[in-house]
């Protein structure tokens, strides 16, 4: 299959103009211009050209969870639902995301390993939908946030039990629940840490042996503090909580860097709602910090947190990509966010989040110029996701 379009991006902020992208199967195996690869392509193969388009690696959600449907009770809804049920939704999401342009996604956490299912079958071709690195089940302390996943562990043993039976079932990354967090009403405040130093550490080195990257959710100070220590690989949130407030601890904030710990904010898309409902004051703290980390230089990737209250997974990752921009960051910078910062972030950065030969053929093709306009993003006119054509809205797939 050859790809034409008026632009293609190669680089961060780099356009190829006129340029042209040849997949063979699932496999980008060419990138040039248009007059260069056009000779090589027979009369029988599939062209498709975008003379006045974009041509952009397809977008990464690096913190979703299939599991839950994003209304506004999603553990009622979960609690409500058996695991044919749960697995059928999922099933719909997967492919309302790969249509909304979004060709990768680590799930962080989901119940009975249903996310590992729907990988597995969205890999055999039988699903659409896009590439999902699971965590499984995400550790948490008994009673903890997110404890009806069942997750629940206490002492080291227990952790790297439970880490093992994640990786056995074939997780990408694996998750912990180092503070509470809002969607566990009856468990911990959202800056409460919940494991010691040791568990943390025990852990990390279950997953680092096995070669697997760790995910921590933590919204305290202490919880960042102490996860940055052990050594994980990204922090989810990273909201800086205390109980009275927020505080970003700067010296906290070098070892991030200094270990290059990617942070996933997790932005909502409707981020602007933020100082209506918790007031202009907090709001201005909570996004300062953000924009302090990124003037820091800290490795941010994008998320969206969709299936938690009102989040879904129908284009709401280019949304909260608008909050970057508000932030001040360049539209180049954001866009490697949701691409190659997100692709080595997840430990996927040798096989996605680039247009370049070898690399799967994971595109996405926009009217618009993003780099320009960043909603450009939304202007969908085809997605390729591992070599197979999404017709964004139409419910049509294409090999």
């Amino acid at each position: 299959m050859l790809i034409t379009a008026g632009r293609v991006l190669t680089g961060s902020g780099t356009y190829l103009e006129d340029g042209a992208i040849l997949v063979g199967g699932a496999t980008i195996t060419a990138v040039g211009p248009r007059t260069q690869l056009a000779v090589h392509v027979g009369a029988d193969e599939t062209h498709l050209a975008f003379p006045h388009a974009t041509v952009v690696p397809g977008l990464i959600d690096a913190h979703v969870h299939l599991v839950f449907d994003g209304s506004s009770d999603p553990v009622a809804a979960l609690r409500a639902s058996d695991d044919e049920h749960l697995l059928s939704e999922m099933r719909r999401r997967a492919a309302q995301l790969v249509r909304s342009g979004v060709t990768t996604v680590r799930d962080l956490g989901d119940r009975n390993l249903l996310a590992l299912r729907l990988g597995e079958e969205i890999s055999r071709g039988g699903t659409p939908g896009p590439q999902v690195v699971s965590a499984g089940t995400p550790l948490t302390r008994p009673g903890g946030h997110c404890y009806f996943l069942g997750g629940e562990v206490s002492g080291e043993a227990a952790v790297r039990n439970m880490v093992q039976r994640n990786l056995t079932a074939g997780a990408g990354v694996v998750k912990v629940m180092a503070t509470g967090g809002g969607l566990t009403k009856d468990g911990p405040k959202s800056w409460q840490s919940q494991f010691s130093e040791d568990e943390l550490r025990a852990l990390v080195d279950e997953a680092h042996q096995a070669g697997v990257p760790v995910a921590a959710h933590a919204h305290g100070v202490d919880g960042i503090t102490a996860v940055v220590d052990a050594g994980v690989d990204t922090i989810e949130h990273c909201s800086w909580m205390t109980e009275d407030g927020f505080g970003l601890r700067r010296d906290v904030l070098k070892k991030i860097i200094d270990q290059d710990i990617a942070v996933c904010p997790a932005v909502s898309p409707h981020w602007q709602m933020v100082p209506r409902v918790f007031g202009e004051e907090r709001a201005k703290v909570l996004f300062g910090q953000v924009r302090e980390m990124a003037e820091a230089g800290v490795k941010l990737i994008a998320g969206t947190d969709a299936g938690v209250q009102r989040t879904g997974f129908d284009g709401s990752l280019v949304p909260a990509l608008a909050f970057y921009a508000h932030l001040g960051m360049t539209n180049d910078r954001i866009i490697d966010m949701a691409t190659v910062h997100a692709a080595n972030a997840l430990g996927l950065g040798r096989s996605t989040g680039c247009i370049a030969s070898g690399f799967r053929a994971d595109l996405l093709v926009v009217g618009g110029d993003p780099l320009t306009d960043l909603n450009g993003l939304q202007e969908i006119r085809a997605v390729i996701a591992a070599g197979q054509v999404h017709e964004p809205g139409s419910g049509t797939d294409q090999p």
